[in-house]
């Protein structure tokens, strides 16, 4: 079946529609941009609602930020985006994050640090939600876009190919440009090796992205009169230990549920060495390193593991997006220059301002409702080595 939708007699002679795949932070960005220059866009996600890597997950014992742990704000254009949102993000002590041996003992000690790391409520999939709202009518998600083609009818045009429930097999037509805003591997077969856009094929190819194994869990019993936590004095911690790189206490972050609750990241060798294996495994053996650093003994009442595939930029494009002016395709996401939720967004904005409006980037205010100037944190240190951030 293919699917056109209905002409706009509103729109300006100058708007495009523009095919915008994945509804993480750096898609969102991308597609509120261009539809504030005045574009239409339509936004594909497989999952079944806005987040990507700053997906929360909801247990009965509260939720879990499974991928990105928190950010930081060292971009005036960011920060104006962020004041967007006014309520739902809140400074977190993250800052006093201790540095762990392989043995859970401090090597080095807490120092106040430079820049706010900042969380969103009730979870990190909470400011996607927020942005992606104005986009509701525009948003198909739990549709997995499989292929990139010229529209059948307009040469001149893209239509996608989708797989969504039960199978249900769609092309959705009459595209001006495709902006892709996925991981590395799935950017890969979208593009088809280079059929859609040599130019961008051949950029992509050197970078490199490492795999996260994280476990997420529960400890209800330690919510007693008697009791405010388990283990450690500290909530979250950078650790040397082989398996794990990034501990926190979820149950600490401003907004979220009083159980006790952690989340652990592995590291990217031990993720990249376990990647194949069945969770149960995975599970045992990260509680036992989280024992072991932690110094809590006692089984969680919930436990629960997920591999992200593509966690963490190892080799990036070295540039904020990839625009093909010819092919009309266009990539985005934190990878192309970094790993921070701050390189997303920034990446999926300035695709926006080059695709949508060319040499505007000066001129055309992201996300922004307000003419409030935010100001951006002074940098300091990246997000952590195995935190999602």
């Amino acid at each position: 079946m293919i699917l056109r939708p209905p002409a706009d007699r509103h729109r300006s002679p100058t708007s495009r529609h523009y095919a915008v795949v994945g509804a993480g932070i750096a898609g969102v960005a991308c597609a509120r941009t261009l539809r504030q220059a005045g574009h239409r866009v339509t936004v594909f996600e497989r999952e079944a609602a806005p987040g990507g890597r700053m997906s929360s997950v909801s247990t009965p014992f509260g939720r879990f930020d499974s991928g990105a742990q928190y950010f930081t704000v060292r971009d005036a254009r960011f920060a104006r985006a962020i004041e967007t949102a006014p309520g739902t993000c809140k400074p977190w002590s993250a800052n006093l994050v201790r540095v762990l041996d392989a043995h859970g003992r401090v090597a080095e000690a807490a120092l106040p640090g430079l820049e706010q790391h900042w969380v969103s409520q009730p979870g990190m999939d909470a400011l996607v939600k927020e942005w992606a709202a104005p986009l509701a009518d525009a948003l198909v998600t739990g549709t997995n876009v499989v292929r990139i083609e010229p529209d059948a009818l307009d040469a001149a045009r893209w239509q996608l190919r989708t797989v969504g429930a039960e199978d249900a097999q769609h092309v959705y037509s009459g595209f001006d440009a495709v902006l892709l805003a996925v991981p590395p591997a799935r950017t890969r077969e979208l593009l088809d090796g280079g059929r859609v856009s040599r130019d961008i094929s051949r950029k992509i190819e050197p970078v490199r992205i490492a795999p996260c194994w994280t476990l997420m869990i529960a400890f209800p019993q330690a919510n007693q009169p008697t009791l405010s936590h388990l283990g450690p004095q500290w909530n979250v911690a950078r650790s040397t230990h082989h398996r794990v790189a990034w501990l926190a206490r979820e149950s600490s972050k401003p907004g979220r549920d009083r159980i006790e609750r952690w989340t652990v990241q592995a590291s990217p060798a031990w993720s990249q060495e376990h990647l194949r294996d069945d969770r149960p495994r995975v599970e045992a053996k990260l509680l036992r390193a989280f024992s072991e650093i932690t110094g809590i003994r006692a089984e969680p009442s919930h436990s629960q593991a997920r591999c992200w595939p593509e966690a963490q930029t190892q080799v990036p494009v070295g540039e904020e997006h990839l625009w093909d002016a010819k092919a009309r395709i266009g990539v985005a996401g934190d990878w192309c220059i970094g790993h921070r939720v701050e390189d997303a967004f920034l990446s999926g904005l300035t695709l926006a301002l080059n695709a949508g409006t060319p040499h505007a980037a000066s001129r055309l205010p992201p996300l922004s409702t307000s003419s409030g100037g935010g100001r951006a944190q002074r940098p300091g240190q990246a997000g952590s080595a195995g935190a999602l951030g």
